[in-house]
């Protein structure tokens, strides 16, 4: 049987196309379209979404790292933001696939970088795969993110987080505080939600939009889509819940 095409996902071809993540879900639909503004105003910086044309979540963005939405110091390495091939696409050879999309357009630069985790965490890119293909741990950040690097020259610069991003915590001390960015379909509704439930529960809770590429160099933690924090401290990058809520925020 011949295996789908790849499509990239271009400003004329976006708003006819889905972005696997979200399409089905209808109460995520505003942050649907606003996933693909963001993305229509990416792709004036060079930033490319591969996806393999089947409906389901099997894709792969990635831009050069100084334009990523990301506080690392990578210079000339390609940066994969989102990675995913989930449900019956796994096993099949299709994260391969669109991992050597990236590696062929990142020909001629420094090499590639990557954030995970030491242990599979919700909504990071497995590093089992990643180390599979050859990356390597170049630097570490509170609590448990992992900069994984893949050098394309020999004496390449080797990676590293910002010391913005190093700590795990952010500026507000006082209560919740949940960061997110448009570049995940689920953060627009999931925020509104979750302002709600902690609210209800008594709980005092800020939420601050990330906006601009600047503000998201500058993040307290190297992932940038979505992170949630209690009197300062780092809690989670899940997106949440009620029932994750109440496991992760208030049984800690």
């Amino acid at each position: 049987m011949q295996a789908p095409k790849i499509i990239t996902l271009t400003k004329q071809n976006i708003a006819a196309e889905h972005i696997c993540c979200g399409f089905a879900d209808k109460k995520c639909a505003e942050g649907y379209e606003a996933k693909k503004h963001w993305l229509a105003q990416q792709i004036d910086n060079g930033y490319i979404f591969k996806k393999f044309d089947i409906r389901g979540k099997v894709f792969i963005e990635y831009v050069s790292a100084e334009k990523a939405w990301v506080p690392i110091i990578a210079p000339d390495y390609m940066f994969i933001n989102c990675f995913w091939v989930s449900g019956q696409y796994k096993g099949q050879g299709y994260g391969k696939k669109l991992f050597e999309e990236c590696l062929a357009d990142s020909q001629g630069m420094n090499g590639i970088v990557a954030i995970s985790s030491e242990k599979k965490q919700p909504f990071l890119s497995d590093k089992k795969f990643f180390t599979m293909q050859g990356f390597k741990v170049c630097d570490i950040s509170n609590p448990y993110f992992e900069l994984l690097y893949f050098p394309l020259k020999k004496n390449a610069p080797i990676p590293k987080f910002k010391d913005c991003c190093k700590r795990g915590e952010c500026d507000n001390k006082n209560g919740l505080t949940i960061y997110y960015s448009n570049e995940c379909p689920f953060t627009e509704y999931y925020t509104a939600e979750l302002i709600v439930i902690a609210e209800e529960r008594g709980h005092r809770i800020v939420a601050k939009k990330i906006e601009t590429m600047e503000q998201a160099q500058k993040h307290f933690v190297p992932f940038t889509i979505y992170s949630i924090f209690k009197d300062g401290k780092f809690m989670t990058q899940q997106i949440l819940t009620e029932k994750s809520f109440i496991k992760i925020v208030e049984q800690e």
